[in-house]
Formats: C-alpha cells, sequence, structure tokens
C-alpha cells in the first residue's frame, strides 16, 4: 500500500463562515523558480487564456476601428519582427567576433607598423592573401628577430589572454564558461536555469570569447556562438510582453535564434535550421521551422553584407573544389570515417574522466587552470606550424588545392614526408590538448577543434595516397586517372576529414552533410561526405551512444530524456513514487502551507478530496502557491490561521465513502468556533491534470513526457492517487538499465577475452612443440635429402644411416673387380 503523508490541520475538517477569493489572473507574469521543470501542458493553457482574455479585452475597447486593425495586424507580426531584429544582431554580434579574433590571434606572433588594429592579412593586404606573404611584407614586424624571444612572447601572450578571459568569466558571468549547447537543450526542453540566458552572460561571453580563442587553447567559438545567439534571443524577447509572459512562445524564439547561431558560425544557414531540428529540440512545430528559417537568413546576410574577411567569405576556411572524385578513394574515405568515430568516443570517454576530476579537485581553481593549459598549449603549438596558427586560419589552409598558395611548403612533394610527420603530431597533440581544454571555465566549443583534428589526419591520408599515385602510377586502381590532371587532391581527404570529426564528436548527420555542402558548394563531393558521416556514426555508436552535448547533460545531473526508444518491459507502478505530499481539498490553514512551502523543494502538490479519501481533484504548481499566498497577504482580513479552499464545490460538505479503504470519511467542513474565515485558492488549482494508471507500460510514460511536457504524471487507480512520476525517475530507470547493459557488455567482453586468450595459449603451445620438433629434424638431419617437409623421427634418421652405410660398402667391392673404367663409376 503507498505511503501517503497529508498535510491538515487536523483530522476533523472545519466548515468556514465566509471565503475570501483569491482570483486566477492568466496575465500575471510570474517566474518559474530556478533549476525547476516548466509544465508545457498548463503553460498552453495559460497561453490560450490570455489570447482569448487580450482579444475580449481589444474588441471591447478598441472595437473595429482604425487602431484596433492596426493593432491587431501589430500583435500578428509581433514574432516576425523579433525574429528579424534578434537575427540581424546575430550577424552584427558574429562580424565582431570574428574581426577580434583573428586581431588578438595574429598579436601574438607581431604587429603591423601601418596600424596596431591591422591584422596579418591586412596589413599586407596588396601583396597576396596567403599567409606565406607575411614573411616577405615590410609592414608586418614580429615581436623579435630570436626564435627564443619569440617564443616566450608567444607563450605570454597566450597566458595573459587566457587569465583576462578566465578572470572576466569568474568574476561577472560564471554561465558564460563552456559551450553552453548542453544547457540550452535542457532549457528548450523546459528546465529552468536563471541566468544562463541573462543580458551580463551575453556581454561576458561576447567578450571574452574572442580572448579565449585568441589565447590558442584547443577550444572553438561554435558552440558559444550558439549559446549567444540564444542568449540575444532571450534578451530581445524579454523586452516585448508578448514572449515575456509565455513560456512558449520564448521557447520559439530561443529555437529559431540557436539555428542562426550555427548558420553564423559555418556560414550555413541551411545547415543552422537542421541543426536546431536535428540536435537541439524534439518538439520542433512547423512555425518554429519557418522562423528559424527566417532567423538563420537575417543573420546571414548581416554577416555576409559585414564582410568580416573582406574576400566575401562567411567564414575563414570556406572553401570551393572544382576537381572530381574516384571510385578507388572510397576505401580511403571509409578509413578516415573510422578514425572519426574512433575519435569521438576517445574524446568523449576520456573528456568526461577529466571533467570528472577537475570537478572533484578544480573546483576553486579555474583561472590557474585555464592559464596552466594555455601555457602548455602555446609552449607546444609554437613548434608545429598547424598548431601555431589560429585553427580556422589552419583549417583554411588545409583545405586547399595547392593552386591558390602555399604555406609551409606543404604542397611541395619534396617535403611530403616531413608534412606527413608534421600533422601526425598535430593529430595527437590536438587530441590531447581538446580532451584537457574543453570543459575548462572559459568559453569553449569543441566543433572546430574537432574538425581541426580531423583535417590534419586526412591531409596526411591525401599526401600518404598521392604518394602512392606517384611511386605506382600503373597500377589498375589508378587506371581511371588522367594523367594530365592531377589525380589525387589532399585538400578534399582533410574536408572529409573535418567532417568526420564533427560527425564523431556530435554524433548528427545530416546537419554535418549539408553544413560542408554549404562549405564548399561542391555537389560532387555530398556522396563521399555522406559515406563518411555514416561510417563515423556507425563506429562511434559502438562505443557509447550520444554526442559530446548528451553525455554532457547526464554528467550535470540535469533532467533531459533524449529522443530514444526503449524497451524496458517494466510498468509504471514499479517506477513511480509512492511517499508523496499531498494537499487535502480544505482544512489546510495558510501558516500550514507556508511551512509546507518552507520544508519542502517539491514543484507541485496533488489536491485530493481528504486524507481518508485520495480521489484526485488536480493539482497545483509551487509558483502558483507562492503568487496565491502573495495576493493573499496584501488583505489585511486574512488570517495566519485561515483555511485554505482548494475545492469549493466541497463547500457544502461530503459524506461520501472511500470504495478502497472502507467506512465513513469524516465530515470535511463543520462550523468554524472563530472568526478566522477561509481563503479559496481553487482557481489555482489544474483541475484536468494528466494520470495513467499504475499498469502502463514506462515506455508509454515517456512518450508522454517528450511530446507533451508536463511536469508530473500522476498515478490513479480508478480515480485515486497511488503515485506520482517526473522526468527524474524515468531518467533513474534509464541510466540503471545503461548501467546494466554495460556491465553486461563488460562481462561478456570479459569472457570472450579469456576465451580468446586459452585459444591463443594453445595456438602458442602447438606451435612452440611443431618449431621444436622441426628444429631437431634440422640439426639432424645431413644432405639435401634431409629437408624433407615431414619431421622424422631420431629412430627413421639412425635408420636410414645404416642403410646407406651398407650401400656404400657394396659400391666399393664392385670397383675393385672391374677396370679403372668401372672403377670411376664406381666413384662417381
Amino acid at each position: 500500500m503507498a505511503t501517503l503523508r497529508p498535510l491538515n490541520g487536523s483530522a476533523r475538517q472545519r466548515r468556514p463562515s465566509a471565503s475570501i477569493p483569491i482570483h486566477y489572473d492568466p496575465a500575471d507574469s510570474r517566474r518559474y523558480e530556478d533549476f525547476s521543470t516548466i509544465d508545457w501542458v498548463q503553460d498552453t493553457l495559460v497561453e490560450r487564456a490570455r489570447r482569448r482574455k487580450d482579444a475580449e479585452r481589444s474588441k471591447r475597447t478598441l472595437g473595429k476601428s482604425i487602431m484596433a486593425t492596426f493593432w491587431r495586424a501589430f500583435d500578428a507580426t509581433q514574432s516576425w519582427f523579433v525574429v528579424s531584429l534578434v537575427g540581424a544582431i546575430i550577424g552584427l554580434d558574429a562580424a565582431f567576433m570574428s574581426i577580434i579574433t583573428v586581431w588578438l590571434s595574429d598579436l601574438k606572433l607581431g604587429y603591423c607598423s601601418q596600424g596596431w588594429w591591422l591584422n596579418r592579412k591586412f596589413c599586407c593586404w596588396e601583396m597576396s592573401d596567403s599567409l606565406e606573404a607575411a614573411g616577405d611584407c615590410a609592414d608586418w614586424h614580429s615581436w623579435t628577430g630570436f626564435v627564443g624571444i619569440q617564443w616566450l612572447v608567444y607563450v605570454t601572450l597566450a597566458g595573459f589572454f587566457a587569465f583576462t578571459c578566465a578572470f572576466i568569466v569568474k568574476s561577472f558571468a560564471p554561465y558564460a564558461a563552456g559551450s553552453g549547447i548542453s544547457e540550452i537543450k535542457c532549457i528548450l526542453a523546459g528546465f529552468v536555469i536563471q541566468g544562463f540566458l541573462s543580458f551580463a552572460t551575453l556581454s561576458i561571453k561576447s567578450i571574452a570569447l574572442p580572448i579565449s580563442i585568441a589565447s590558442g587553447l584547443s577550444v572553438g567559438k561554435e558552440g558559444p556562438s550558439v549559446h549567444v545567439a540564444s542568449a540575444i534571443g532571450h534578451t530581445v524577447a524579454s523586452q516585448f510582453h508578448r514572449f515575456k509572459r509565455s513560456s512558449a512562445k520564448m521557447r520559439e524564439i530561443v529555437t529559431a535564434a540557436s539555428a542562426a547561431g550555427v548558420a553564423v558560425a559555418f556560414g550555413s544557414p541551411i545547415g543552422g535550421v537542421l541543426f536546431s531540428l536535428e540536435e537541439m529540440t524534439i518538439n520542433y512545430p512547423i512555425k518554429t521551422l519557418w522562423r528559424s528559417f527566417f532567423c538563420a537568413l537575417v543573420a546571414t546576410v548581416v554577416l555576409s553584407a559585414m564582410n568580416p574577411f573582406r574576400t566575401g567569405k562567411l567564414v575563414l576556411f570556406q572553401v570551393h573544389f572544382d576537381r572530381d572524385w574516384h571510385f578507388f578513394e572510397l576505401g580511403f574515405f571509409i578509413l578516415i570515417g573510422i578514425f572519426g568515430g574512433l575519435y569521438g568516443a576517445f574524446v568523449i570517454k576520456h573528456n568526461l574522466q577529466v571533467a570528472a576530476f577537475r570537478k572533484k579537485h578544480l573546483v576553486n581553481h579555474g583561472i590557474s587552470e585555464a592559464v596552466f593549459l594555455a601555457v602548455l598549449t602555446a609552449a607546444v603549438g609554437f613548434t608545429n606550424m598547424f598548431l601555431r596558427i589560429d585553427m580556422n586560419e589552419s583549417l583554411d589552409i588545409l583545405f586547399r588545392e595547392c593552386e591558390g598558395g602555399d604555406y609551409e611548403n606543404l604542397c611541395q612533394s619534396w617535403a611530403q614526408w616531413r608534412m606527413v610527420n608534421s600533422l601526425l603530431l598535430a593529430t595527437v597533440l590536438r587530441t590531447a590538448l581538446v580532451i584537457m581544454s574543453y570543459g575548462c571555465k572559459v568559453p569553449a566549443g569543441i566543433f572546430v577543434p574537432s574538425m581541426a583534428v580531423g583535417a590534419t589526419f586526412g591531409r596526411m591520408v591525401g599526401i600518404l595516397v598521392k604518394a602512392l599515385y606517384r611511386a605506382h602510377p600503373t597500377w589498375a586502381m589508378f587506371a581511371s586517372c588522367d594523367p594530365s590532371k592531377p589525380c589525387i587532391t589532399p585538400g578534399t581527404y582533410a574536408f572529409l576529414g573535418a567532417a568526420a570529426g564533427l560527425a564523431g564528436i556530435t554524433r548528427i548527420t545530416v546537419t554535418v552533410v549539408v553544413i560542408m555542402f554549404e562549405l564548399t558548394g561542391a555537389l560532387t563531393y555530398i556522396l563521399p561526405t555522406m559515406i563518411v558521416v555514416m561510417v563515423t556514426k556507425a563506429v562511434s555508436d559502438q562505443f557509447c551512444k550520444g554526442g559530446i552535448a548528451d553525455q554532457m547533460i547526464r554528467f550535470n545531473g540535469y533532467p533531459f530524456l533524449e529522443n530514444d526508444d526503449h524497451a524496458f518491459n517494466v510498468s509504471v507502478s514499479s517506477v513511480m513514487r509512492r511517499d508523496l505530499v499531498y494537499l487535502p481539498a480544505n482544512g489546510l490553514s495558510l501558516r500550514q502551507l507556508k511551512e509546507l512551502l518552507a520544508n519542502t523543494t517539491y514543484q507541485g502538490f496533488p489536491v485530493v478530496k481528504s486524507a481518508k479519501n485520495l480521489t484526485i481533484l488536480g493539482d497545483v504548481a509551487r509558483r502558483d502557491l507562492n503568487v496565491a499566498i502573495e495576493k493573499a497577504e496584501l488583505s489585511d482580513i486574512v488570517d495566519p490561521d485561515a483555511q485554505c479552499i482548494f475545492a469549493l464545490d466541497l463547500a457544502d460538505g461530503d459524506e461520501s465513502i472511500d470504495p478502497e479503504l472502507g467506512g465513513e470519511s469524516p465530515s470535511l467542513l463543520s462550523p468554524l468556533d472563530n472568526d478566522e474565515g477561509a481563503i479559496d485558492f481553487t482557481s489555482f488549482v489544474n483541475q484536468t491534470p494528466l494520470t495513467v494508471s499504475p499498469k502502463q507500460p514506462l515506455e508509454f510514460v515517456m512518450q508522454l513526457f517528450q511530446r507533451m511536457g508536463p511536469r508530473a504524471i500522476l498515478i490513479e487507480r480508478e480515480g485515486h492517487l497511488t503515485g506520482l512520476i517526473t522526468v527524474k525517475d524515468c531518467l533513474k530507470v534509464v541510466l540503471a538499465h545503461e548501467a546494466a547493459h554495460e556491465r553486461n557488455k563488460d562481462e561478456r567482453t570479459d569472457d570472450e577475452l579469456e576465451q580468446t586468450l586459452e585459444e591463443v595459449k594453445l595456438w602458442f603451445g602447438e606451435t612452440k612443440g611443431w618449431i621444436g620438433n622441426w628444429v631437431l629434424g634440422r640439426k639432424r638431419g645431413r644432405g639435401e635429402g634431409r629437408r624433407a617437409s615431414r619431421v622424422r623421427l631420431p629412430r627413421e634418421v639412425e635408420e636410414e644411416e645404416e642403410e646407406e652405410e651398407e650401400m656404400a660398402g657394396e659400391g666399393e667391392g664392385e670397383g675393385e673387380e672391374d677396370d679403372i673404367g668401372s672403377k670411376g663409376t664406381g666413384m662417381r
């Protein structure tokens, strides 16, 4: 039997002589408590009530005048106006951060004599747009001509940038640290994190993000750009009453803003829309799709008009390929896909271990950690040509077809083995640095670092394949190559490696293909990209499910249900909470209600008829109770011991019999002995809560949470309360199921490994015996006849030697009797 704890004033309820009604006003703007969950079902009903009330007020006050028509038109187009404004601001902010990032990154290597505000490319603009021109540019000066001092300046500035970034983040906006995608996914699902999308977080992250990238840490700006864009959407929409009062409307704007953030980060408006659809949210109405598309379009147009790189490119590593690929390259493309899957699984696993270590030992040392990582990265990366420069510039170089300029002899055949060594070293070091750096207390993303790792590996594979073709151009596999044209393009291998790295760390597929297509505009490379991405996902899913954002959600313990198919084969009754705190319909004093809210952290309470009659009358949210109490206390006639009524229709008394418990329930309302009065909270009670039977499968309840978004679901049997279930209860089952699956998998792996080791041991034993017999036969054998394939026993060897001696004696006797010729024949 469920253990249910009633909260009522006494066993015998008292009837109020008069009640003070506290009305529920849908127009009231109330804030959800921090780390609470939004009830999307109730929020939708409240929003509809607000719209209906606003329409009635508008019709009553304005009628059919011109002003009324204008007001209705403005209300209808208000969402599109906000989306346009948000997109424009996101485009401007992206251009600002791109310009500052490039300038600060070049500042570590030198300065421009024409103007301190010019980066290296703009300083040498008239000569060439390649990085190699900086060495011959008279206006660009390194800090010193000595390599050792240049290294020291480089490392010092990297540490200074990291210190500045970590300090302002810790001092003014701690939520500005990290990527932010994990938290935004939870916010769009209904989890409230106050201050995460505030104007302070937006301002600090917009300032700190370029400094973080310029410090040289192996972090990217694309993930934080999504956080910045979402904060812009939330900040702008909060200035309009329509969005401020509705969580559902605010979710539409934040979703559209996240799509625009990816669009300006990769120069991919369609990819941004697909990212918000595939990665950010589960519930995605068509209306949200259109607004996301329009917001991404406006942001991309504004960024293109700003033209931050003065090249017409939306991002620095945008490239165009005009060469085709060959079918024999598919095997190498699959190899790159396998690497992307292994990279993603390896980085996710070890980054979670680093995050656990950081959470346990480095919580109060965020600034020191950031400085240490920046100094380490700069000290190690200065010696490698691909780690020394900004990752966006590195991608731009690695994607080249070797016709638009060279960088450090990357395209020269005589330097190919030196490049292979440098690329391999860059791949290994960058992977290690990404594992350590992602999650430190600075704005840090992981998209572009993963693309950089994949690009260096892909370029290395491309150089090796090109070297193979040059060494053996007549092989059958190269028959499709035209000798008059380049057969292998290492830049395309780097491009596909970047796609593999991005897909491996995020576990998204369609979005990656579209983003890479929009980066190149090459229709012919869609098929290789799709193959690489699918191989990457297939390999990475063998190790763990979900990308880095999903894993960080689990690591931080956020209440978020993935849109996955589960088969637990359990009912709700085995998972639901049985020890509940519920509210009786009446008999609870105002003082007791306030004590209840002060002593508990529950976000809602079921409302039943009485302690013995658990018939469900509805539920009431904690925030609604707080608002109701605030309104009640504004009245001077309310006594602290006044009764709180949650079901006014029981005011005439209730003599019902509980069909489960049996017996007669006590009178709920009896005459009061004093003039305390009563407070009517009926209008705050949700009288149509979502309920299910205890026999319902858990998978069905999880689908209700995903598609409808309730805060909690009541479990009832024949109308009587038996339990309650929330998203966190479902997550406990999911985690326990996955942990059991991993244990079984580990046990099977251990058994298979033990069996394999036994087989290998047996094979080694048999091989050792065979080799021993063979060596023994070789030692005892003589002449060419001893090299028989069958290993003979020592006894057989002795018998053969005796037979040979007898035959030799017979030959000598015949030679003595014959003439000289016969002797010669016998000797032969």
